[in-house]
């Protein structure tokens, strides 16, 4: 895996933050000349133009305001010509045709296109590779800059070297850096922060060592049981082992025996770290076990074992673009399984009748959809906490099999008209939140992530009373509520494997916590990082790395441990 190291870092930081300013100035300059915040169109506008206006001014409604217009044609625009360069960088940035292309070629392609440079056509050929992020007939991308305002967003991304654009980690330290500006207004504000403020204030791009701390010693240490003396089939530098060779954190023994059956889920994907190292190391087990090409495995492992919720809608479209881009970079540009990654933050509508009536008279069903569609309706505040089974279970008006309810609840999820973004990337019209629902209530071997830390003070009334609700004895904060959460994914013997603060481990406030994974869930390894940890504005934060299963303990069972807090 390879990795942007802290100059090629700093030079992405500094590039998008100014990216970003460049791209709003030009976004509204854009708008002015349509005379989009104008009460009246300007005399002598085109037809073209009146239209493209009306449609801009309809958006505004939409989106609520001016400025938010504004931000989302700058995004827009922005990371077309971005995720071009990441495209063409790695030789997969493709003519409608199917032939490679690179920028300068794209350059002798201008006038053929009608675009005024490379830069132009290698974004009009990534938004036909990538329908899902940037419509064609998307009016944001319809907005035209000026060559002042085109040329300053270009000569940025031309500065940055291409060696940036093909480090494993770049997509997602590019979204962290595009959020930097409104994390500090949220933060700024004070307010009890929930919906669309959530993912801003608590993504935070998981440092590579911790990505692959965990992972090999999850990932890596089942391999390593089941395969013991065999050399390994990819690098596993962060695998601890015991004296006798057996690895430190255990053999997962609740685990399946193949690679292929294994299904790991990050629920907090955000732009798809632990999905992408993820992938290259089931790749390599699954190359191994079933002899297949590095193609047929990436195929076979985005078929059957990632899996990956996350409750903001662009940061799950970066992931299956994160996702896609390995893929092609390790078997070669092709048509792709639509990867299993969706959007868990989209609610449904205001009306539960398309719920409630599919119960047929039933009035303990008609109960449970009643609740369920409530529950949804905060999907923008509770993303992944949302649990389908358990809100059935613990419904104290009957008890039904989940055979019974999941059918009626994908029915009435499938109804709703909130288009799927990360099967909308490769121009599928898959419905987000039944998909979402789905993985949802599906239970996994391995549950991997990087939790959102948010105190309980800080969450607004309805992550709040949810979290009170669901997982009481970790309320104090919404890092806790994520563990809980993402023990309740595992199957029997499935395991968890996350990044979170280290003070639930002796406050006091998570007492009752702490006795019951003590009693009821086997540690197999907890690692102090300490403050720092995070070289990112989070590096004052105390955090640890953890694996847990979801099995008691044995007598003679021992925890893996490393103090690294110096």
């Amino acid at each position: 895996m390879t990795t942007l190291h802290s100059d090629q870092r700093k030079l992405l930081e500094k590039a998008v933050e100014n990216g970003r300013d460049a791209a709003e100035k030009a976004a509204d300059a854009a708008l002015r000349t349509l005379a989009v915040p104008a009460e009246d169109p300007f005399a002598g506008m085109s037809v073209e133009d009146r239209q493209l206006r009306r449609l801009l001014r309809a958006d505004i409604k939409r989106l609520g305001s001016y400025g938010a217009l504004v931000a989302e044609i700058a995004y827009a625009q922005w990371h077309r010509m971005l995720f071009a360069r990441f495209l063409a960088e790695n030789d997969l940035l493709m003519h409608p045709t199917g032939v490679p292309m690179t920028l300068a070629e794209c350059g002798e392609m201008a006038d053929t296109e009608g675009e005024p440079d490379e830069w132009m056509v290698a974004a009009k050929y990534a938004a036909l590779m990538l329908p899902g992020i940037f419509p064609t007939d998307d009016p944001l991308l319809s907005v035209r800059f000026d060559a002042f305002g085109r040329q300053a967003l270009e000569s940025l991304i031309a500065g940055l070297p291409a060696t940036v654009f093909r480090a494993d980690d770049a997509l997602g330290w590019v979204y962290q850096f595009w959020q930097t500006k409104r994390k500090a207004e949220v933060n700024a504000a004070g307010n009890r922060i929930g919906g669309a403020d959530i993912s801003p204030v608590t993504q935070l791009f998981t440092e590579p060592y911790m990505v692959q701390f965990l992972l090999h010693n999850s990932l890596g240490a089942w391999w390593a049981a089941r395969h013991p003396g065999e050399s390994l089939p990819t690098d596993l530098d962060y695998l601890r082992r015991n004296e006798d060779g057996s690895p430190a954190a255990g053999g997962f023994d609740g685990w399946p025996q193949r690679a292929a059956d294994l299904r790991v889920l990050d629920p907090c994907c955000g732009s798809g770290h632990f999905l992408v190292a993820a992938f290259a190391l089931l790749c390599r087990f699954r190359m191994t076990e079933e002899g297949l090409s590095e193609a047929e495995a990436g195929d076979a492992v985005l078929r059957d074992n990632l899996f990956g919720l996350e409750l903001d809608p662009r940061c799950t479209q970066i992931a299956v673009f994160a996702l896609a881009l390995t893929a092609w970079k390790s078997g070669g540009f092709r048509a792709l399984p639509l990867p299993n990654v969706a959007c868990a933050g989209l609610p449904v509508g205001a009306n539960s009748y398309e719920f409630t009536h599919l119960a047929d008279g039933d009035p303990d069903m008609e109960a449970l959809l009643r609740r369920l569609h409530h529950v949804f309706q905060h999907a923008p505040d509770l993303g992944s906490l949302i649990d389908p089974l358990r809100i059935a279970k613990e419904e104290n008006l009957f008890e039904f099999q989940w055979n019974q309810i999941g059918p009626l609840l994908e029915t009435a999820l499938s109804r709703e008209r909130a288009d799927d973004p990360a099967a909308a990337i490769f121009g599928a019209t898959a419905k987000g939140i039944a998909r979402a629902a789905d993985y949802l209530t599906r239970q996994y071997h391995l549950v991997i992530t990087n939790v959102p830390y948010l105190a309980r003070g800080k969450q607004d009334a309805a992550l709040r009373r949810h979290i009170e609700t669901f997982h009481n004895d970790a309320k104090a904060d919404l890092a806790t509520a994520f563990v809980d959460r993402c023990l309740q994914f595992c199957v029997k013997g499935g395991t968890i494997a996350v990044v979170t603060p280290q003070n639930w481990l002796f406050l006091g406030s998570y007492k009752a916590l702490r006795i019951r994974l003590l009693k009821k869930a086997t540690w197999n390894a907890v690692a102090k990082l300490g403050s720092k940890a995070f070289i990112t504005p989070m590096w004052d934060f105390n955090v640890g790395l953890f694996v847990l299963s979801n099995a008691l303990p044995g007598q003679e069972h021992n925890i893996f441990g490393i103090e690294a807090s110096h």
